[in-house]
């Protein structure tokens, strides 16, 4: 059972996830994980399939600073930025481990520099976190998206 604090740092910890993002501190982003993290991007049809290799994996929180590196520096892409909107937490319990288990469900709007606003992604997080008092971190974020079609490269974390 997940208790009222424990739920209240799980969603600062979702809450603080998107505003990173959509702030654009992508350096902060890795600092929401613990260093023996996953962190992933697949398909819902990946996902019905069992398939195990999705858009994206990071096995560990170096693997997601090696990610802020390369978007701040090797890649190179037309500048846009993020706005996610979240639907209620489903909060799951716990798993064996002492994991708490929640489902979020989003929208991530994107912003092109040109002002082009489109609806870009839309799908699930499926989230394992370590509570410590009142302070959540992921264990494994699953993004989880509705539609196998994805109109451009995900350079930004979603």
């Amino acid at each position: 059972m997940t208790t009222l604090s424990q739920r209240a740092a799980i969603t600062a910890l979702i809450n603080d996830y998107v505003f990173c993002i959509d702030d654009g501190r992508y350096e902060d982003w890795p600092t929401l994980f613990v260093d023996a993290c996953r962190y992933r991007i697949a398909t819902r049809e990946s996902e019905d399939r069992g398939l195990p290799i999705g858009i994206l994996y990071c096995s560990s929180k170096g693997m997601l600073l090696d990610r802020v590196s390369a978007l701040r520096k090797a890649n190179i892409f037309e500048p846009h930025r993020y706005r996610h909107l979240l639907g209620p937490t489903r909060f799951l319990g716990t798993d064996d481990d002492g994991a708490h288990r929640a489902v979020t469900g989003f929208a991530v709007i994107r912003i092109m520099q040109n002002g082009t606003t489109d609806l870009f992604l839309s799908g699930q997080y499926e989230d394992r976190m370590e509570v410590e008092g009142e302070t959540a971190r992921f264990k494994e974020r699953a993004v989880v998206l509705d539609s196998k079609k994805i109109d451009t490269l995900i350079v930004l974390p979603v």
